[in-house]
C-alpha cells in the first residue's frame, strides 16, 4: 500500500502532539518569568486526577463541540448543589457570568451599585451598556457599607454586586447582614453575590454561602469559578446558581458553547476531587498565617484574610513598591483604589513566598532584624 507524502506528515504530526500532550499537562503553571503573585491563582494547580481527565478530552474528544460535556458539568454542578439542573448557568469562567447578569438585569440607562475597591470586571461591563456605575467606598472595618449602599439604590437600580470575601481586601461582610440588604432593595433590584473564594474562608458564624444556604429569592444571583481553589484559572470555567427564574433570564444572554471540552471535563473531575480540595485549603491556610507571622516579625501590618491573598500594609507609596517587586522579578497587581499604601500579595508556593519576604527586605528600611 502506498503511502502518500501528505499522510507521512499527518503521521508524524499526530504523533508528536499526543507525545507532547503528558508532558504538556504535567509542566502546566511552569512557564519560567516572574513570580506571579498578581492574579489569586492556586500556586500548587490542579490534582492529578483533573489533569488526567484534561489530557484524555484534549486527545479524545477536542474535535467535537461541547455539547455533551458541558450538560454533564451543568447536571454534575447541581447535584454537587443539591439543585435543580434548571438553576445552573454555566460561564467562561464567573467574569463571564457577571457580564450576563449585567445584560439582563443592569442594561442602559440602569444603575449598577457594588463596592470601591472590589473585583471591578463588572463595571466594565455596565459601562459598555450604558449603565450608571456607583461605587460605595467600603466600610471602616473593610466589609461592605450596605447602608450606604442602600441608600443609593432605587428604582432605576437594575443590580448590586457583593464580592464576598471581598477582593481586593478578602474581607467577609456578615450573611445575616446580606440577607437585611437584599429584603429592603427595591423589589426589581437583583443582586449578584460572587463567591470565588468561598472554599478559603475558615468556619465562621458570619459567613455562610447562598448556595449552601439559598435565600429562595428570584433576585439573588450566586457566581462561583473554578479558577481558585480548583487551579484551572488558565481553562476558564465558571458558573452561577439561581432561581429557575433567574437563571432562565440569565442563559438568555450567553454565548453558545462558552465553556470547552477540555474545560468542561476538568471541572467534573475537579468537583469528583474533594480531598484535593480540603488539602488546598489547609495548605493556603497554613501558608497564610506563616504570612502573617513573617509581617508581624517585621512590624508590618495586614488586613486579616479569608482568601488565598493578603493585603499588605506598605508605609508608603504602593506604586513604588509594586515597581520594586517587578525589577527582581516578582508580579504584582496595580495599585489599588483608595488603598494607597497597601499591596495585594497572591498567596503562592513555599518557595514564593521565601523569595517575596527575600526581595522585601531588599527595600531601603525594611531589612529583617536577625538579632
Amino acid at each position: 500500500m502506498l503511502i502518500s507524502r501528505r499522510n507521512v506528515l499527518r503521521h508524524i504530526v499526530t504523533g508528536a502532539v499526543t507525545a507532547a500532550l503528558p508532558s504538556l499537562v504535567e509542566g502546566a503553571g511552569k512557564t519560567g518569568g516572574p513570580i506571579r503573585l498578581s492574579r489569586n491563582e492556586n500556586a500548587y494547580g490542579p490534582s492529578a486526577k483533573v489533569k488526567a481527565a484534561m489530557q484524555e478530552a484534549a486527545l479524545n474528544v477536542a474535535n467535537r463541540y461541547p455539547d455533551v460535556e458541558a450538560e454533564a458539568l451543568r447536571l454534575k454542578i447541581a447535584a454537587h448543589h443539591g439543585v435543580a439542573p434548571e438553576q445552573v448557568v454555566l460561564g467562561c469562567g464567573s467574569s463571564e457570568i457577571m457580564r450576563m447578569a449585567v445584560d439582563a438585569f443592569a442594561g442602559y440607562r440602569k444603575k449598577l451599585i457594588l463596592a470601591k475597591p472590589t473585583f471591578d470586571s463588572i463595571r466594565g461591563f455596565a459601562e459598555r451598556a450604558g449603565a450608571e456605575v456607583i461605587a460605595v467606598p467600603l466600610a471602616r472595618d473593610h466589609s461592605h457599607d450596605l447602608g450606604a449602599m442602600l441608600a443609593r439604590a432605587d428604582d432605576t437600580t437594575g443590580l448590586v454586586y457583593i464580592c464576598n470575601p471581598n477582593n481586593p481586601t478578602g474581607t467577609l461582610t456578615c450573611r445575616e447582614d446580606i440577607e437585611a440588604f437584599v429584603r429592603s432593595l427595591p423589589p426589581t433590584t437583583s443582586v449578584l453575590i460572587d463567591e470565588a473564594y468561598h472554599h478559603y474562608v475558615s468556619q465562621s458564624a458570619d459567613y455562610a454561602s447562598f448556595i449552601d444556604r439559598p435565600l429562595d429569592d428570584n433576585r439573588v444571583i450566586v457566581t462561583r469559578s473554578f479558577s481558585k481553589i480548583f487551579g484551572l484559572a488558565g481553562l476558564r470555567v465558571g458558573y452561577a446558581v439561581a432561581t429557575p427564574q433567574a437563571a432562565r433570564r440569565l442563559a438568555s444572554y450567553q454565548l453558545p458553547d462558552e465553556v470547552n471540552v477540555v474545560a468542561a471535563s476538568a471541572a467534573i473531575a475537579a468537583l469528583d476531587d474533594t480531598e484535593h480540595v480540603l488539602a488546598s485549603a489547609r495548605r493556603n491556610a497554613d501558608e497564610r498565617q506563616e504570612f502573617f507571622n513573617q509581617a508581624n516579625a517585621r512590624m508590618v501590618r495586614a488586613i486579616d484574610s479569608h482568601t488565598n491573598f493578603v493585603m499588605l500594609g506598605t508605609a508608603g507609596p504602593a506604586i513604588e513598591v509594586i515597581e520594586h517587586f517587578r525589577k527582581n522579578d516578582i508580579a504584582l497587581p496595580p495599585p489599588i483604589p483608595l488603598f494607597d499604601e497597601h499591596i495585594r500579595v497572591s498567596v503562592g508556593t513555599a518557595a514564593d513566598m521565601l523569595e517575596f519576604w527575600r526581595v522585601w527586605d531588599l527595600m531601603p528600611g525594611h531589612q529583617m532584624s536577625h538579632e
